[in-house]
């Protein structure tokens, strides 16, 4: 963990050699300016994991906040580490993009559906994206490898279709 930390906070010169060192640096860092670290998929860490984010949050100069975002078990996962649980400030369940939620959103997500005819975006709602924001994130790319590719400007149902076959 110290290291993975020590290349996100692009730290200058040579990882230290032993832990209390590194502690000591990576908790400077942490102090000089605030920071948020986002960690994906924290139903896979384990209590280790858990413990050393703890560490560093508890440390008064630090100047940290810490998003955890999982998939499925991840409350549960992070529910049984009661020194990380009892921290948490805010525990927030995401649910699929309503429609119209879709029609407000996505324009904003990106340049390529601001212009985009909303019966598209609902095209492409209702048959790959389903309210899902990972998923509208992969379509985009997708969908703007096709825009390159045929030199469109706009989005449309069939460059849609291409995107989607792209998908896994």
């Amino acid at each position: 963990m110290r290291y993975e930390l020590f290349t996100a906070l692009d730290l200058a010169g040579e990882p230290p050699r032993h832990p209390s060192e590194f502690d000591r640096l990576l908790k400077t860092a942490l102090a000089e300016r605030p920071r948020t670290f986002l960690v994906d998929e924290a139903q896979w860490l384990n209590g280790e994991a858990f413990e050393y984010f703890r560490y560093l949050w508890d440390e008064p100069a630090t100047q940290l906040a810490i998003i955890f975002v999982g998939g499925e078990g991840c409350h549960t996962v992070l529910r049984r580490e009661p020194m990380l649980s009892s921290r948490i400030f805010i525990w927030q369940h995401f649910t699929r993009l309503t429609p119209s939620e879709v029609l407000e959103a996505i324009p904003l997500f990106h340049p390529i559906w601001a212009d985009a005819d909303p019966d598209d975006i609902t095209f492409a709602d209702s048959h790959a994206a389903h309210g899902n924001f990972r998923a509208w994130a992969q379509l985009t790319a997708h969908t703007r490898t096709a825009l390159a590719r045929t030199g469109r400007a706009r989005v449309d149902q069939e460059l849609l279709r291409w995107a989607f076959s792209r998908l896994a």
